[in-house]
């Protein structure tokens, strides 16, 4: 019974956000109401924040606010910090998913693009996380250096991400795309752990 209840629930969350995206995409973020799509998705209003706290979430969702805190603090004992956070970009690769996956990834991305309230919310939520990552560094390594690394982690993660989103709004197909993500992944990480002069030494 409980399965079953959390497959509807499931259905549910993926029938709101697949409405909201048709009608941004079609209308624009910012010209949709919330009353809106609750509406076309055939639930209550109060549903819909149950699902999606925020109108803003209903685009982010899957495409921000990740946990590396959490991933740094479940790592395995004879891992560090960068050998755990190496393998997070994969999450956010499409190389595997299916088409209808993917062109809604991209609808979502161009409805963020043509956005200034979404852009400023994902930015945000990089914020929140570079946060939560200072705060689970602070006990080992002190706040201040805590803050550093965790702002050199997030901006090295955001713009593999920026970077990978953009070849795909390009018109790169996910495994080109995937390609070059992995590519771009151990310069960032190399970079991470060896510094700038691994660069400059080129």
């Amino acid at each position: 019974m409980t399965g079953l209840r959390e497959r509807k629930k499931e259905q549910t969350r993926q029938r709101i956000a697949a409405v909201a995206l048709r009608m941004f995409t079609e209308r624009g973020f910012d010209a949709v109401t919330v009353n809106e799509i609750a509406e076309a998705a055939e639930v209550a209003k109060a549903t819909l924040f149950a699902y999606f706290p925020t109108k803003e979430s209903l685009v982010l969702h899957g495409v921000g606010g990740d946990d590396l805190a959490g991933i740094v603090t479940r790592r395995a004992a004879d891992q560090t910090l960068l050998e755990a956070l190496r393998t997070h970009p994969r999450a956010f690769d499409a190389g595997q998913a299916a088409k209808a996956d993917l062109n809604a990834l991209i609808a979502r991305l161009r409805v963020i693009q043509d956005s200034p309230a979404l852009q400023s919310a994902a930015h945000g939520l990089s914020y929140q996380q570079r946060q939560a990552l200072a705060q689970v560094l602070a006990d080992e390594y002190g706040s201040t250096t805590a803050a550093l690394m965790a702002a050199q982690i997030t901006a090295s993660l955001l713009a593999l991400q920026e970077t990978y989103y953009q070849r795909l709004l390009g018109g790169a197909s996910a495994n080109d795309a995937g390609r070059a993500l992995a590519q771009d992944v151990d310069l960032a990480f190399d970079l991470l752990e060896h510094g700038l002069q691994q660069v400059e030494g080129r």
